[in-house]
């Protein structure tokens, strides 16, 4: 019989560091305090603040049960594999490694859980993508990266909301603002922040040459309730209502209640053109508005413009993060983290968890050295 001890203890060396990074004593200490203010009968009076209890109450059992089932699992790979020594029996080995590999795996996942280090990591995200150089290829390739991120949304079961979006003049979307909302959203996207770009033959040129197109994207956390935290003075804003310019339903309703908020000190831009009613539109827009004054606030308050957010790049040469090449090969590749994929496809479908880990991966050891 294959002798196991040295691969579960290389597992219980993986639980007792993840015991350190999800800090169970603490969340253990928690728990119960949040199951109390759930149950508290006034509680709904608020919905805001109900809805952050909630969030952070199956946040906490997320992870504490994540943990028990490992450390079971482990427990019961040990336990098999002494019965299967004791008893000299070879039939259970396929099984006993199946359950090693398994609980191997999940341990890599959770261990992702250890580079959500940044203050906000936790929160949903709200996103802006801005069409740049490269005329209606960037246009087309802005509306491509909606997708790209629609999709790993999708597939990482994530909730992504379209709450504006402005359609090209000939193809594509010049910009879109939406919120990927779920558990770490803005810690996985965060990493997304500036400039991307394509090369490749362009489809609108009757040359058949290649083009260069460039679009950004900007991340912030997104805060459901920060409009109390953040002081806006409504002098300082610019309200226009326009009628959307939603493609027949493609993506948004057309309707003459959108909202343009303008923040005139920082020159901030919002706007929402999805939901039901002007008013809604505003109060949403207003949502995105004061999310991002926080952002900057923070960012002029700790000096790490770059580290955190930063200010809007210009999509233009020489300023991308990553680039995308599909002639004269196929290749995706982060001009920070180095990592590069020769399947742009799987890319542009979605994805693109390997970057973000990369990027953070990348982080961590950029702050160590």
């Amino acid at each position: 019989m294959a002798d196991y001890d040295e691969s579960i203890e290389e597992l219980r060396t993986r639980l007792a560091e993840a015991d350190q990074y999800l800090a169970i004593d603490e969340l253990l200490r928690r728990r119960p305090r949040l199951e109390t203010e759930m149950s508290r009968p006034d509680l709904w009076d608020d919905a805001n603040e109900a809805r952050g209890i909630q969030t952070e109450l199956a946040a906490v059992n997320e992870d504490l049960e994540i943990y028990a089932a490992l450390s079971t699992a482990i427990d019961d790979a040990e336990v098999l594999a002494d019965l299967a020594v004791e008893e000299d029996d070879s039939s259970v080995r396929s099984e006993i490694e199946e359950m090693l590999t398994r609980a191997a795996s999940q341990f890599d996942d959770l261990e992702l859980r250890a580079l959500f280090a940044g203050e906000y990591d936790e929160h949903d995200a709200v996103c802006h993508i801005q069409s740049g150089a490269g005329g209606t290829d960037a246009q087309d390739w802005a509306e491509m990266l909606l997708r790209m991120y629609a999709r790993w949304a999708e597939q990482q079961g994530l909730e992504l909301e379209l709450d504006a979006i402005a359609e090209g003049q000939e193809a594509g979307i010049t910009t879109a603002e939406f919120i990927i909302k779920g558990r770490h959203a803005y810690g996985r996207l965060r990493g997304e922040h500036g400039t991307h770009r394509l090369v490749r033959i362009s489809p609108f040129n009757n040359q058949g040459k290649r083009q260069t197109a460039f679009a950004s994207i900007y991340v912030a956390p997104f805060f459901e309730a920060v409009a109390d935290e953040v002081d806006i003075d409504e002098t300082d804003l610019r309200i226009d209502t326009f009628r959307s310019s939603g493609a027949g339903g493609q993506h948004v309703n057309v309707t003459d209640s959108a909202v343009r908020i303008t923040h005139l000190p920082s020159g901030v831009v919002v706007s929402c053109q999805n939901e039901r009613s002007q008013h809604q539109n505003k109060d949403r827009a207003m949502q995105i508005l004061a999310s991002k004054l926080l952002d900057l606030e923070r960012q002029q308050r700790d000096d790490e413009l770059a580290e955190i957010s930063g200010d809007r790049t210009t999509a233009d040469f020489g300023s991308q993060i990553r680039s995308y090449v599909m002639q004269p090969y196929t290749m995706v590749k982060d001009l920070r983290s180095q990592h590069e994929s020769s399947n742009i496809e799987a890319v542009l479908n979605g994805d693109v968890d390997q970057f973000m880990e990369a990027y953070l991966r990348w982080e961590r050891a950029e702050a160590a050295s």
